[in-house]
């Protein structure tokens, strides 16, 4: 049972599917431009009002494709205005369109989710693959950034980011990892029309709708300003983003009188007095922390700090969420940023040591390191090396994990061998060509275990760029408790 009395009813789906459906049911004006890997998305949201499914206010959610994010931004700035409780999906390049328009969005205290399923950007060439690049080259919107680890978490956190948003009047990117998390099968807890409804707060939504434009009550939107007024108006948004965290933290806590389930701006995960600690976010922490798991029964002291609100960093939550025994930490980014100090994660938690006049402030035992861009795999083997950098005197700072850099040797070597997957895990891997139906039927598969068996499941499924002709593999998992593992199956008991 949870604190609601209720026992939870289960369901197996991947993050994009969760996402939407919580996405549709808070929303009047749906803009959509499909780009990978966020297209299913919009695709279930088109799919759903093309069926008539009604919002938690009994209307049909209008979903309208554009024809580019350029002009999903613009519709979605307009419906705003408008007074429409308003969403998109997006990732990668059609986030990168959004940039202007977040801004203003951001300038007029509009209340938004964007929901990103976080993908790579093209450099030196084109990845329709995960990492952080995208959301990170927002930061400077104003928007705030708030981090899933997981399917169950990007449903919950994706309710969470909406009611924050209206409260606070700050405009969220809510985002988890492409592919990883976007495309991953799990076997969840879904969110009912009653627990939307215990969270959302109306009267937030209310004071919304009475700001919109109108000629009943006209207002000025769109001047321009000189050097007399121009810095105070910037100013002037401080307060909003000074609230901001304690209004997702009482939002978090609301959600966990609902559901049972309690999230953090920062939660930690391992050894109470940890020595070593890593800070991360997205779905390598759901690997850290297996991996911390074990490295703690084998007498160690380690933990993981995962990021959930990685902007506004709340420096007093940071803090207080660090184990107080920590004589070195890594923070991991899965983003480049070429030329910088360090990448955004990184400068983050040095300036919060540094701020908070932390015993680790100026320590050179504070490092960064970069992993997973364009999807590349993190394992607990990786993730253990990561660990025992930290057991030297002068930890190596700027490393790059799960790539040999033959170049300029920033890579740490690591175990690839190193295995912690139970023995009572089922481990299936189906190789095919895309469009030839392997994939269709393996999600088949995995979701009648999940639903028709008392085994939790996961299914993950790799392909290639260039799609229909070229290899799929799928790999599926299924045992006895939840699986926290969001890398390949190496050692499979099946193959086909």
């Amino acid at each position: 049972m949870n604190s609601s009395g209720r026992k939870p009813a289960f369901t197996i789906c991947d993050a994009n599917e969760a996402v939407a459906s919580v996405a549709f049911r808070l929303n009047e004006l749906i803009a959509i431009y499909p780009i990978t890997p966020s297209s299913a998305m919009a695709e279930s949201c088109d799919e759903w009002a093309a069926a008539g499914k009604k919002n938690l206010w009994g209307e049909v959610p209008r979903v309208v494709q554009l024809q580019s994010e350029a002009g999903v931004a613009g519709a979605v700035h307009g419906g705003l205005l408008g007074g429409a409780l308003t969403t998109t999906f997006t990732a990668s390049q059609g986030l990168l369109l959004m940039i202007p328009n977040l801004y203003k969005i951001a300038g007029e205290l509009l209340p938004l989710t964007i929901h990103v399923s976080a993908r790579a950007l093209a450099a030196q060439g084109l990845s329709i693959f995960g990492d952080h690049q995208d959301v990170m080259a927002c930061r400077a919107t104003g928007c705030a950034l708030l981090c899933s680890n997981s399917t169950q978490e990007a449903s919950d956190l994706a309710l969470i980011a909406h009611a924050a948003s209206y409260r606070a009047r700050v405009p969220f990117i809510h985002f988890f990892d492409g592919f990883r998390t976007s495309h991953e099968v799990q076997k969840i807890t879904p969110l009912s029309d009653d627990d939307l409804r215990a969270v959302i707060d109306e009267k937030d939504i209310a004071a919304f709708r009475a700001r919109a434009m109108t000629p009943d009550h006209p207002t000025l939107h769109g001047t321009a300003q000189n050097p007399d007024v121009y810095f105070q108006g910037r100013e002037a948004v401080n307060r909003f983003y000074a609230a901001l965290p304690s209004i997702v933290q009482e939002t978090m806590d609301r959600f966990a009188a609902v559901t049972g389930r309690q999230y953090h701006l920062f939660d930690y995960h391992g050894h109470p007095e940890a020595e070593r600690v890593v800070v991360v976010m997205g779905s390598a922490a759901e690997t850290l922390g297996e991996t911390a798991d074990w490295l703690n029964a084998h007498g160690e002291k380690v933990g993981v700090l995962s990021v959930r609100l990685f902007q506004p960093f709340h420096l007093k939550s940071f803090l207080a969420a660090l184990p107080k025994s920590a004589k070195a930490i890594a923070v991991l980014d899965r983003t480049k940023e070429p030329g910088s100090l360090g990448e955004p994660l990184y400068q983050n938690v040095v300036t919060a040591l540094a701020e908070g006049r932390s015993p680790l402030a100026g320590s050179a035992r504070v490092v960064g390191g970069r992993y997973g861009l364009g999807s590349k795999e993190f394992t607990p083997g990786m993730a253990r090396a990561v660990f025992e950098n930290l057991t030297h005197w002068e930890p190596r700072h700027g490393f790059t994990i799960g790539i040999i850099d033959d170049v300029t040797g920033t890579s740490l070597p690591y175990d690839a061998d190193f295995d912690l997957e139970a023995d009572d895990v089922r481990r299936c891997v189906f190789v095919g060509l895309g469009a030839d139906g392997t994939v269709g039927a393996n999600k088949n598969s995995i979701k009648i275990i999940g639903e028709q068996t008392p085994f939790y499941a996961q299914g993950y499924f790799v392909y290639d760029s260039k799609k229909s002709g070229s290899m799929t593999v799928s790999h599926l998992r299924f045992g006895p408790r939840p699986i926290r593992s969001p890398y390949l199956i190496r050692q499979a008991g099946f193959v086909a």
